[in-house]
């Protein structure tokens, strides 16, 4: 039992010179996974490979792989993920997913790319400072969410909740979107994938959505998206994320 020559060529063109010892004990399973993962899933759609790994590892740190996240970034940084890109995504992790989840991936991250020679830290990425996180965060969060939906937000918030409204300008925005390494549509995407995999997060998720259309990522490519994390999130996860992206971006009945 093996994965079919188009499968192993891509496969090899993430992980060159590795032997699977899955491939020795369970043939079975690995011939159908890389034929899915490998060879059936990419050939639908058009992402290229550098972000298909990039919202792949997001994802995967949603889902609390820690072991694949490691395999996988070792893929990543062959095809040309950059190291602040890879930190990027952990960083914007935190927020989406909580630093006590995203701690391990964190060092997980540091002793890959130590492994690799490659010197810490890496240079920084923020463009914000205590006094104009907040300013800044706000009028980066309006750039994804629009300003409509901003104000609205502050409006409807109850005055013992408002605070929730300020750390997410201040904190989700203002310390983590505002930072340089991956550009906007990227982070939403990257954002995207992350509610995707955490599950019951379908509200947030439609909100994402939203922001994705608004700052230029279309339908096919949030099903691009959605059909590059199947492998790895399992259907569930995929179809809620399928029907959430359906509702959102399908055209009204005549």
């Amino acid at each position: 039992m093996a994965p079919n020559r188009q499968a192993r060529k891509n496969h090899d063109e993430l992980f060159p010179g590795h032997v699977s010892t899955l491939a020795v004990t369970d043939p079975e399973l690995i011939e159908n996974f890389d034929n899915f993962a490998f060879d059936e899933v990419l050939r639908h759609g058009t992402l290229d490979t550098r972000t298909r790994l990039m919202v792949q590892l997001a994802a995967i740190i949603a889902g609390q792989a820690v072991r694949e996240y490691r395999a996988m970034l070792g893929a990543a940084l062959t095809v040309g993920v950059t190291p602040v890109e890879v930190k990027e995504i952990v960083y914007q992790a935190v927020p989406y997913v909580g630093m006590a989840k995203v701690f391990d991936f964190l060092h997980a991250t540091n002793e890959v790319l130590t492994e690799r020679g490659i010197a810490l830290p890496l240079p920084g990425q923020s463009t914000t400072t205590p006094e104009t996180r907040m300013e800044q965060g706000l009028a980066v969060q309006k750039r994804i969410i629009g300003d409509e939906m901003v104000e609205t937000l502050y409006a409807t918030a109850s005055d013992d909740m408002l605070h929730f409204q300020h750390y997410l300008s201040a904190n989700c925005f203002g310390d983590t979107l505002t930072r340089t390494g991956i550009d906007i549509p990227t982070r939403e995407l990257l954002t995207f994938s992350m509610l995707v995999a955490l599950g019951g997060c379908e509200p947030q998720l439609k909100g994402h959505v939203a922001a994705n259309l608004h700052v230029g990522n279309d339908r096919a490519r949030l099903i691009d998206v959605l059909t590059q994390l199947l492998p790895f999130i399992g259907y569930p996860r995929t179809l809620n994320g399928l029907r959430v992206v359906d509702e959102a971006t399908k055209p009204p009945a005549p």
